[in-house]
């Protein structure tokens, strides 16, 4: 008889650490000049195909949409009901503070007001006294065909301005195509578009709906959307992590 070993996942505590040791002002420099910027591995193999197995669980989740259906592009994402698995959690707990010294510099420049709390629990307790109280966080999946159209995850008045994209697949190996896509419009120019490809379990942090870009007055703010470029093969799983609530 042939035993094999049980595939170890990351604790949430791991996690959290993963996060923390990131080069935070790299990554800093990143987003002020490119509106995005790419994390280390986050997840390894295992946590990935197990939030993978979650997909087809009905119980993770509080409601599905058909992007066809609702002319989003095609494919389908998934939102995650309150609480989401522990890792998805671990990992939205673990960056809110370190996205939240650069939102609060960025709402500075651009002379807006930072309503945001120093922890996450607060922040979503305003989310939901203002009416937003359905989880936000995204499982989606694509596959041959599939493709998002550009867009904001934006659900009322009460906006983080940061968000996180982690890959579950291995591009090339598990899909082809698929590359995240961002879309800024500049100031009085063209827009530019970055393509980013996700490794698996690594994160792209990205701006939410706008961010502040140098301009001959100051700073202005330039309007960014998201979406992800058609896959051509094979499937492409994706975990969304917003920091507001729907």
């Amino acid at each position: 008889m042939t035993l094999t070993t049980p595939e170890r996942r990351t604790r949430p505590g791991a996690l959290a650490r993963r996060v923390a040791a990131a080069d935070w002002p790299a990554l800093t420099g990143e987003l002020d000049e490119l509106g995005c910027a790419s994390t280390p591995r986050l997840l390894g193999p295992a946590d990935c195909r197990a939030l993978i197995a979650h997909y087809d669980e009905e119980r993770h989740f509080r409601s599905t949409v058909d992007m066809a259906r609702h002319r989003f592009g095609s494919g389908r994402y998934r939102y995650f009901a309150d609480p989401p698995p522990a890792p998805v959690q671990a990992l939205r707990e673990a960056f809110y503070p370190h996205l939240l010294t650069i939102a609060r510099d960025w709402a500075d420049r651009l002379g807006r007001p930072a309503p945001w709390p120093d922890t996450l629990g607060e922040w979503l307790a305003r989310c939901h006294r203002a009416g937003q109280g359905k989880s936000a966080q995204i499982l989606l999946r694509y596959g041959a065909g599939d493709w998002n159209a550009l867009h904001r995850d934006l659900f009322g008045e009460m906006v983080f301005p940061l968000q996180v994209v982690i890959g579950l697949n291995e591009q090339g190996t598990d899909y082809t195509g698929g590359e995240f896509l961002l879309v800024e419009q500049r100031p009085r120019a063209q827009s530019r578009g970055t393509a980013t490809v996700l490794p698996q379990g690594h994160g792209l942090i990205f701006t939410t709906r706008d961010r502040p870009v140098r301009s001959a007055r100051g700073w202005s703010a330039a309007p960014v959307r998201h979406g992800v470029s058609l896959v051509r093969s094979g499937h492409r799983h994706s975990l969304g992590l917003v920091f507001h609530d729907a």
